[in-house]
């Protein structure tokens, strides 16, 4: 008896060991589960969506003289966390400039950049594109009094450019004889217009066209250069869960013409109805 009852207490010891160490596992797994980050368990469990806009972008993203984030970029952005948490309240707007949005990325300071964050192959190699909701190229912006017409006229002149732009990319590898006067804040590269510190503004169209129109004494004399781009969110490298969500939920908003709607909300005064084609990707699908 006595051998039987030192098997029997043996079995119940490494029983329990077994169940402990079961234990240990699934909480270990739920424990990374939520610990992953800018995963959705870790934002749902966080209560917030972390998404970086810019704060002087209008009227992509830019801060009200209220201190409210606006514009079309968040318009969107409020919709994600919406149908993610339920409440567009549930998002916290994390500001950034051009040239930060990789690292904001990259150092887990956001879930989502939605920076009128245009596509390029070299962005590609350091953060996962989501589909993307609008079409751009690049423009040019000049004083009426001296406009730049086309970008050969650039040649022994100044181009203002923003850093971390497409522009900046754009003019060094195919204009690298072009000057360039490089800012980190899109206000910076508008007042360095204003007060003759360059000659005109390189950057994404759609932005020096609305600026133009609310800005009299300068003219966009190249509405067009380069390629056709596209705008798109983009999440952290290797962050496929997210990146699916997003995807999945721009072919939903497709349906009801969401970003269509965004559009009419946000931009349809700057730019009018007739431009709304040419900016406007729906679901996620260039055509």
């Amino acid at each position: 008896m006595g051998k039987n009852r030192r098997i029997i207490h043996l079995l119940l010891i490494a029983v329990l060991a077994l169940g402990m160490l079961a234990g240990c596992s699934n909480a270990s797994s739920k424990e990374s589960a939520s610990e992953v980050k800018g995963s959705i368990a870790e934002i749902k469990e966080r209560g917030k969506i972390r998404i970086g806009v810019f704060s002087d972008k209008n009227p992509f993203g830019y801060v009200d003289e209220n201190g409210v984030n606006q514009g079309f970029d968040v318009y969107i952005a409020r919709r994600f966390a919406k149908d993610l948490l339920g409440d567009e309240s549930k998002v916290e707007f994390v500001l950034v400039d051009a040239a930060s949005r990789v690292a904001f990325l990259e150092s887990n300071k956001v879930d989502i950049i939605m920076a009128n964050f245009t596509v390029t192959e070299e962005r590609k190699q350091k953060v996962d594109f989501a589909n993307p909701y609008m079409k751009v190229s690049l423009g040019i912006v000049s004083p009426e009094s001296a406009p730049i017409t086309s970008i050969e006229q650039l040649k022994g002149k100044k181009a203002i450019v923003a850093k971390g732009t497409t522009a900046e990319t754009f003019l060094t590898e195919n204009y690298p004889e072009i000057e360039q006067l490089k800012f980190e804040q899109y206000t910076e590269i508008f007042e360095a217009l204003k007060d003759g510190r360059g000659d005109a503004i390189v950057n994404d169209n759609t932005e020096v066209i609305a600026w133009a129109k609310q800005n009299p004494g300068f003219v966009v004399g190249v509405p067009t250069l380069g390629g056709q781009d596209t705008i798109a969110p983009a999440v952290k490298k290797g962050n496929k869960e997210l990146l699916d969500w997003i995807n999945n939920e721009l072919a939903a908003l497709g349906k009801e013409n969401f970003i269509h709607k965004a559009y009419d909300e946000t931009l349809a005064d700057i730019y009018g109805e007739d431009f709304k084609e040419s900016l406007v990707i729906e679901g996620g699908k260039l055509e």
